[in-house]
């Protein structure tokens, strides 16, 4: 594994950056921001591939939200919905920068990591991932209005009792190049679970839009499509199909993975790499748990963007060799929830450290914009 570190100054304007770099220098000349190697293996000797990555002045899009968890851009790309954890609120988020209430989310009982979590978009409707008081679901709102006037009509339930808990909730929801819906579901705290194939904790889920079991899924009659997870909160496809999964470790090594059909991927019996022996498929890269704590993933182009909590950085990792990777901005927001890809070829990042865990900077919690440019 190959890990570098990058920080890109937030929102401080030319002058500030310009004087942050000189304060970089030793010989009174100009250079590049520091960039530093952190331990690991050394690289091959095959060149660097390159791939997207920060290129530019981060910039808020939006401040004040409250715990926010996930973003979906609607299809006209003028608007974007907002989840917000503890409140149950769905806010829209205009191009302006400004927000209105949707609507919220009836039932949520938010408690540590459960609440109102993940969101989805699809043929009209809004797919929501939150927990109630007897486990998780999946609900589908009628998205009614249009920009500026958004609403939630008609909610039908197409997945409850999902296991839930104060932790490990999973709750990452996506419709994949395939049409399907795509679901994360946390152990729960309940880590033998995971490999047991009749229950749905530890597991990403396949099905239709209406929840049933689609045809293609590995296993009869059930809507796993992988085990042996212990919380994937972020996950993407690559244009080649490829899904990539990223996954919090316990106390020693968190995960990116690439899924695959009926693939396990070890937990609770092993944690990173060393599962091969007993059939179970080995991270793509790993990392300290106290380095990551990757929550959101997006990928973008030829890129795979991670957001990091623990870690407080965003991470940026090459499709073609998801062995390598580049955290930028570490530290400078703290906890980042998730990533997106933003307007105008932008990433999109999303703070978190009004959830209890974090320590809130002025304006918290915020979405910031960044470009992005190969490198």
């Amino acid at each position: 594994m190959h890990t570098t570190t990058r920080r890109i100054s937030s929102a401080l304007g030319a002058a500030a950056v310009t004087a942050l770099v000189l304060a970089a220098c030793t010989d009174g000349g100009v250079r590049t921001l520091p960039r530093t190697e952190t331990a690991g293996p050394a690289p091959s000797a095959t060149a660097e591939v390159e791939s997207l990555a920060p290129d530019g002045e981060p910039s808020d899009v939006v401040t004040g939200l409250d715990a926010p968890w996930s973003v979906v851009r609607t299809g006209d790309g003028a608007a974007a919905l907002v989840s917000e954890r503890d409140s149950a609120r769905v806010i829209e988020l205009a191009a302006d920068g400004t927000t209105r209430t949707v609507g919220t989310i009836p039932g949520v009982t938010p408690a540590g990591e459960g609440g109102l979590l993940g969101l989805a978009l699809h043929d009209g409707g809004l797919y929501v991932y939150s927990t109630a008081a007897d486990g998780n679901r999946i609900q589908r709102f009628e998205l009614t209005g249009s920009v500026g006037s958004y609403g939630l009509g008609e909610a039908t339930t197409i997945l409850d009792g999902l296991p839930s808990s104060g932790i490990h909730n999973g709750g990452r929801i996506a419709f994949g190049p395939d049409g399907m819906l795509y679901a994360s579901v946390g152990d729960a705290g309940d880590g033998p679970d995971a490999q047991d194939r009749d229950s749905l904790a530890g597991k990403i889920l396949r099905m239709t839009a209406d929840g049933s079991v689609p045809a293609g899924n590995p296993f009869p009659d059930s809507l796993v499509w992988s085990l042996g997870h212990r919380n994937v909160q972020g996950r993407g496809w690559a244009e080649d199909g490829t899904m990539f999964a990223a996954e919090f470790g316990q106390n020693t090594w968190d995960e990116l993975n690439v899924v695959e059909e009926g693939a396990n991927y070890g937990w609770p019996e092993v944690e990173g790499t060393g599962g091969t022996a007993a059939g179970f498929v080995d991270p793509v890269q790993q990392w300290a748990t106290s380095d990551a704590s990757p929550s959101g993933l997006a990928v973008i182009g030829d890129a795979v963007f991670v957001a990091n909590l623990r870690g407080a950085s965003v991470r940026a990792v090459p499709a073609a060799d998801p062995s390598r990777s580049t955290t930028w901005f570490a530290g400078d927001f703290g906890r980042i929830r998730t990533v997106l890809a933003g307007p105008d070829g932008a990433l999109w990042f999303v703070t978190n450290n009004t959830d209890g865990r974090g320590t809130p900077q002025a304006d918290d919690d915020r979405i910031v914009s960044v470009p992005l440019a190969s490198r």
